[in-house]
């Protein structure tokens, strides 16, 4: 594009570096081309003028055509403000500025006719339009062209008179500086296949739209764009591996695997367990380097999985390690293996940052030797004093809290690169994953073991809890134990560690007959572990925690999932949380407790849980109501899912097109060397370029 993310922004007329700094800091516009990928998030149709005397206090944004009588400041203090009366012969209605007064009274002259665009506001018996957009009637044409752009900005922008007007004059002077010669990023080819636009007039159309209809089919060329050139990286590095990247070859199954699935096996595996387990066993053998990614919901049996996939690397002579993201998670891990293998004479080793300085002398020999054959571990594995004697597979279980660099320190360490298995207990729809894990094959693991029960959720108002004390003393007389959560929100912690200790002392009185235990966050690590054992050993009946048990621990004779003000969580935290109850075969049960007052959204997010159990359907309903941006992972997913215009919560039928084209294109010209090709290999290197690949290596 005529190198135009190389030209600063400053250089473009009227910017300057003050202002450029703020569009920087604020939008994230350092270059043209930033500027020209800049969206508008919404149009208004401003080819109709209204009179005064039509206006009324529900509408939206009007324009009205007409000249000022007079302007005033009133009020003193935060009140101050510059009230124009401007009339257009069948009424009068005041302009107001509470900033930037006297730039307004330089500015606009009494009697001169002007063209005024704003929100009609309701004062009293009258109306007035705060902060009015204002042009001089000879600038009609510019300004009047039917559908108008709005552009995101911020209090900030506004501040420094960086409003959706002067976005889009930056637009228009860009563009016109360029002489509207963007150049093309697609081939004749894909234009003609898909009737796409040029990129061009998709760019017109997007800022300066002449018609609903040319604005659709911009939108629908700038969304293809996009999602076509992810896909196609993606698609490419997935091709690289299969063709470049020589996989360990794991022919044997021998005496390992079969004594631990004749002898030890705790019960049968399900048909789905039975599956995955098939094409790991075809991956490994195949000569090519696996990198699957495992989706199971939480208790579905994929620490199973894993442990049978690592006896497979052990009866070939190599080693396998199994990374955390947590201590906790960790250790309930190395003691689930170690539970599973009994007297097996399999050597298991646990590395965390709370391992001793002794064991640590002990252990790395150990594992650079090749003695131990599994190391179960958190970030300590990767640190440069772990070295393996020969790593042949790398478990890495709820793969999004690992940053993707940090996970390609772990296959560095290795002169061959091993094969990986991903788990991740987070349900991830079908869009986000053709978008975070295109290039992993997928495995799910779709039924629960024998004898569990499903869950039951009920949603509860917190004006009610008389009943929920009851119903929780009925539970733990039955022998039972209780989870109670709250939520810790970035930005209101101090505020949400209150209401935890508030509600710890509560349940201590509560329930004096029981013990209550409390793990949050800012407690050091040995506390931490200290009161979660009691509960794991049963000595306490009740937990009270913030949302560090999301992930990972197992506590079979917990039944009750209690989670204060549901309201603040999102459907996967909710569906997480809930999958820690449930897990032996007792009937449990979640409790989601909330304030009375909730919007439509967040009541229907209370209504899926309290109606599904089904990990992917609710994380699909997650992807709808709240978009992609926020579900975990999508920031550290290695390709920065930072989308200007397409949405994977709407867009789905595109990304599926567009991974069609880009993989018909890959099957005819891997190398994108033939034809017009090369294009597209220009335009993929300029927008990855800047991110190192690490999925080629993780």
């Amino acid at each position: 594009m005529l190198d135009l993310d190389k030209r600063s922004i400053i250089y473009l007329p009227g910017v300057g570096p003050k202002k450029a700094e703020i569009l920087r800091k604020e939008a994230n516009i350092a270059s043209y081309e930033d500027l020209l990928y800049y969206f508008p998030y919404k149009y208004i149709d401003r080819s109709r003028f209204y009179k005064v005397s039509e206006i009324q206090g529900n509408m939206p944004y009007i324009q009205i055509k007409g000249r000022f009588l007079s302007f005033e400041t009133l009020g003193e203090g935060r009140t101050r403000r510059m009230v124009g009366r401007f009339t257009d012969g069948t009424g009068i209605i005041d302009l107001v500025w509470f900033k930037g007064l006297a730039y307004v009274k330089d500015k606009y002259s009494i009697g001169k006719e002007y063209i005024v665009f704003g929100k009609p506001n309701e004062f009293g018996h009258t109306y007035n339009i705060p902060h009015p957009d204002i042009d001089p009637l000879e600038n009609q044409e510019q300004v009047t062209g039917g559908l108008v752009p709005f552009y995101p900005t911020t209090e900030k922008m506004k501040k420094s008179f960086l409003n959706s007007r002067a976005i889009q004059n930056y637009q228009y002077t860009l563009l016109n500086s360029l002489n509207w010669g963007i150049q093309e990023t697609l081939t004749p080819e894909i234009l003609h296949k898909t009737g796409m636009i040029s990129l061009k007039e998709a760019i017109r159309q997007i800022h300066f739209p002449e018609s609903v209809d040319k604005l659709r089919k911009a939108q629908l060329r700038l969304k293809f764009d996009e999602l076509f050139y992810i896909q196609l990286n993606i698609l490419r590095s997935a091709a690289f591996r299969k063709t470049k990247l020589k996989g360990l070859v794991f022919p044997t199954v021998g005496d390992f695997f079969n004594t631990f699935y004749k002898d030890y096996l705790p019960f049968e595996l399900t048909n789905a367990q039975k599956r995955v387990m098939k094409e790991i066993r075809k991956d490994m053998g195949s000569g090519r380097q696996m990198n699957r990614l495992l989706q199971g919901d939480v208790g579905s049996g994929k620490t199973l999985v894993a442990l049978l996939s690592m006896l497979l690397a052990v009866d070939n002579k190599f080693q396998a390690c199994m990374m955390a993201p947590t201590e906790i998670l960790a250790n309930q891990h190395y003691a689930t293996l170690m539970n599973f293998l009994q007297d097996m004479d399999v050597k298991v080793a646990l590395l965390t940052g709370s391992t001793k300085k002794k064991e640590r002398n002990e252990l790395l020999p150990a594992i650079a030797s090749g003695e131990i054959n599994i190391v179960v571990g958190t970030h300590a594995l990767i640190e440069e004093t772990v070295i393996f004697h020969s790593l042949g597979l790398a478990i890495i279980d709820e793969q999004h809290r690992f940053g993707v660099e940090q996970r390609s320190r772990l296959w560095m360490k290795n002169q061959y690169v091993p094969h990986v298995l991903v788990m991740t207990a987070t349900p991830i729809p079908r869009t986000l994953a053709m978008t975070l894990y295109g290039d992993l094959d997928v495995s799910v693991i779709d039924e629960l073991p024998p004898g569990r029960k499903p869950i039951q959720t009920m949603h509860r108002y917190d004006n009610r809890k008389a009943e929920l004390y009851d119903f929780l003393r009925k539970e733990i007389n039955a022998g039972r134990q209780v989870y109670v959560v709250y939520p810790l929100i970035e930005g209101s912690e101090k505020v949400d560690y209150k209401n935890l200790e508030e509600g710890f002392e509560l349940f201590k009185e509560i329930f004096p007959e029981y013990k209550v235990c409390m793990v949050h966050g800012k407690m050091k690590a040995a506390d931490k572990d200290a009161e979660m054992q009691k509960f794991i050993s049963g000595e306490a009946q009740i937990l009270m925690a913030t949302t560090v048990i999301e992930v990972g621990v197992n506590v079979p004779n917990a039944t009750v999932m209690v989670i204060e003000s549901a309201e603040r969580f999102g459907l996967s935290q909710l569906h997480q949380l809930r999958g820690r109850v449930g897990r032996g075969g007792e009937q449990s049960y979640c409790v989601l407790v909330s304030s009375y007052k909730l919007s439509n959204d967040t009541r229907k997010r209370l209504e899926i849980m309290v109606n599904s159990n089904d990990g992917f359907e609710i994380a699909e309903a997650d992807l709808r109501l709240r978009g992609h941006g926020d579900l975990e992972g999508t920031q550290q997913s290695g390709i920065g899912l930072d989308l200007k215009i397409a949405s994977l919560s709407s867009d789905g039928q595109i990304l599926q097109f567009a991974r069609t084209i880009g993989q018909e294109i890959l099957d005819r010209d891997p190398d994108l060397i033939t034809g017009m090709n090369p294009i597209l290999k220009e335009r993929l290197a300029r927008l990855f370029s800047r991110k190192i690949n690490w999925r080629l290596i993780s």
